[in-house]
């Protein structure tokens, strides 16, 4: 394994995580679930990484095992040079402070007990030695960025909207002022007319604050416009891997392709042809051989059902998981 660079704030490798199957009265472990495997990228200061792909791809997990919210079976992940699989509880707790994490579901993960006041100041008592002035002025600050009042810090959540409820989770993840966020779909269970105002705040709460952010979703048109950089995984494994623009304008990975052409278009005169992916995605208890994509593939080959491609550079900057990569044949 290669060693972290310094312009690396976060350096994932061969990251993988397998949860167990466990069977009978004594609960036996009868095999695995490879929800992530050997996936490795890296995300700068101040950049935005999106993961992408179909439900069940293994995005979240790879997100939650970066931060060690779960445990990674194999691989290292490095933060500003430290490697974080090596640190202690008491280690990794200070180093949360500077790693925070946007839950999906606003309304299953903030405390239904806990007003406004005692969930944005609990992350503040729990990381540093505040005064409870110092306290006030840091939350109210923080309300003022995500748009809310200092009047309602004795509501609790059940008293606001999906939205709101949002933004006190952004508020709350940002209030310890961390160098890097894992956003993990933090729209996609609001209403579609909230969306946009809660991916303009975190791009304005972004570029303020100079995060360096791992944004997952499955929206195709959201990662275009939040994005840098782009990862595109499948069945635990990265398939494709750049700068967004280059990723979007000239895909090389098959499945890549079929997601791009699926995403409907704004110009009425615009056509593309929609790639149709034959069969259902591989069960991740027991992967294919070779490539993880081949059972769907129109390109498959013997050697792809053979022998797994690695991830290597078919253009500058830009690299793909595929015997076979490049424009889809005719």
């Amino acid at each position: 394994m290669s060693e972290p660079t310094r312009d690396k704030l976060l350096d994932v490798q061969h990251l993988q995580v397998y949860f167990p199957i466990k069977k009978g009265l004594m609960k036996r472990v009868v095999g695995h679930v490879h929800a992530v495997e050997d996936v490795s990228f890296s995300v700068h200061p101040r950049e935005v990484f999106a993961l992408v792909g179909e439900s069940g791809c293994g995005k979240s997990t790879t997100g939650t095992a970066i931060l060690r919210l779960i445990e990674p079976t194999g691989g290292k992940v490095f933060f500003e040079g430290r490697e974080l699989n090596s640190l202690s509880e008491e280690e990794m707790r200070l180093k949360r402070r500077d790693m925070q994490f946007i839950f999906q579901n606003p309304y299953s993960s903030l405390n239904p007990r806990m007003n406004v006041w005692k969930l944005l100041s609990e992350p503040l008592r729990v990381h540093f030695n505040l005064s409870e002035a110092e306290l006030r002025e840091r939350v109210e600050e923080m309300l003022r960025l995500i748009g809310m009042t200092p009047d309602q810090l004795e509501r609790y959540p059940h008293q606001f909207s999906g939205g709101q409820k949002q933004r006190i989770s952004i508020a709350r993840a940002l209030i310890t002022h961390p160098s890097f966020v894992v956003a993990d779909e933090p729209v996609s269970a609001l209403d579609v007319s909230i969306q946009a105002q809660i991916l303009n705040l975190m791009m304005e709460l972004q570029q303020e604050m100079e995060l360096a952010m791992i944004f997952i979703s499955h929206d195709l048109n959201v990662v275009r416009h939040i994005s840098s950089s782009v990862g595109v995984m499948y069945l635990g494994s990265i398939m494709e891997l750049g700068e967004t623009e280059e990723v979007y304008r000239h895909p090389a990975h098959p499945y890549t392709q079929a997601l791009l052409s699926a995403v409907p278009s704004h110009d009425p005169l615009h056509k593309s042809k929609h790639i149709v992916l034959e069969g259902d995605v591989p069960n991740p208890a027991s992967p294919p051989s070779g490539c993880p994509f081949h059972t769907r593939c129109s390109r498959c080959t013997a050697e792809c059902r053979e022998q797994k491609p690695a991830l290597t550079e078919t253009a500058p900057g830009h690299f793909t998981a595929c015997h076979h990569a490049g424009a889809p044949k005719a």
